[in-house]
């Protein structure tokens, strides 16, 4: 999958006003222009969490376990409209009822993100078809998988630190 450097992205205050816009390639630079993101989290009957390891194409945390649905928000964009066009990009999830949870800021060397989660609960019989340009694998996690593996290096660290924000409102 090929990045392009030179998408634009809103640049968000911490309020999730647009006050700017920027590349992808500034914005993952290291200069900590906060720009928004959309998380979905899709959980079976089970209460497991199905997670996409991410493909080894990605600019960041290539080849580990992340949130089922993950993307950039376009320059001009909604945040509802990009996370059901991430749902259907990298799932081919089309309907369904999204729960939003409050945003919150995430932080790394390389960037700075404004996240805006959501989840939503899938029967068994929901079928997803994972993008193998965005995707190598997806699976459900049991809770106590995912606990025993947190500080692991299996996941994102975004995943950990959101998994610890969420896993009260899966249980």
């Amino acid at each position: 999958m090929a990045v392009n450097d030179l998408e634009l992205f809103p640049i968000v205050d911490e309020n999730g006003t647009v006050i700017g816009k920027a590349t992808r390639r500034e914005c993952h630079s290291g200069s900590r222009l906060l720009h928004p993101v959309v998380h979905l989290h899709v959980i079976n009957e089970h209460g497991e969490i199905y997670l996409q390891k991410r493909s080894m194409d990605k600019d960041i945390q290539p080849g580990k376990w992340d949130t089922a649905v993950g993307g950039h928000i376009d320059y001009g964009e909604e945040v509802v409209a990009a996370m059901f066009r991430e749902a259907r990009e990298e799932l081919g999830l089309t309907s369904f009822e999204p729960v939003r949870l409050p945003a919150y800021r995430y932080s790394s060397d390389r960037e700075c993100e404004l996240i805006n989660p959501f989840f939503v609960y899938v029967s068994d019989g929901c079928i997803m078809q994972p993008d193998p340009a965005e995707i190598s694998e997806g699976r459900f996690w049991s809770l106590s998988e995912i606990e025993s593996n947190i500080g692991k290096e299996v996941f994102t660290p975004n995943f950990e630190q959101e998994f610890l924000m969420i896993k009260d409102f899966i249980k």
